[in-house]
């Protein structure tokens, strides 16, 4: 009786699997075809359309990329999470020096046709705060928000 409760089971997990595998999103011809030329060895391809554009979540070269494709297939953008030594040593100085209190939470790279830029969000005990650099020297507040338990 349990054998084939575990069969049941399976059997049910599986074809629920393949009910949300079919669930791919339309991508257009301009979109999938400008991102195999700009990304031709991508792996693990996953896409994801929204209103006003499409991501493209991938692996090249061992690294987690996304991409950012208008509807008529131009590349907007293509980000990565980041390491904080990975950072520009500009970069990483001035954080390190103007935000001793905080920690690093999240960060990543953005590239975009009018350059690179970075962001940092930071915490300490009392703010959440998502930094944007200013080129390769320094950092500028881009949101702050107060933590909810903090007093």
């Amino acid at each position: 009786m349990k054998k084939r409760i575990l069969l049941v089971s399976i059997v049910l997990i599986s074809f629920t699997a393949f009910s949300f595998a079919a669930d791919v999103p339309a991508i257009s011809k301009n979109v999938i075809s400008s991102f195999n030329k700009q990304f031709s060895n991508a792996r693990d391809i996953q896409w994801e359309s929204q209103a006003d554009f499409v991501k493209a979540r991938f692996t090249m070269n061992d690294m987690v990329l996304f991409a950012y494709f208008n509807k008529t297939g131009e590349l907007i953008a293509v980000t990565r999470f980041i390491s904080p030594n990975q950072l520009p040593l500009a970069l990483m100085t001035s954080l390190k020096k103007t935000h001793t209190d905080s920690w690093i939470s999240d960060l990543f790279e953005i590239q975009t046709e009018s350059g690179t830029a970075y962001y940092a969000t930071i915490e300490n005990a009392d703010y959440v705060t998502v930094l944007k650099s200013e080129g390769i020297s320094g950092w500028s507040t881009f949101q702050k928000e107060r933590k909810a338990d903090a007093e």
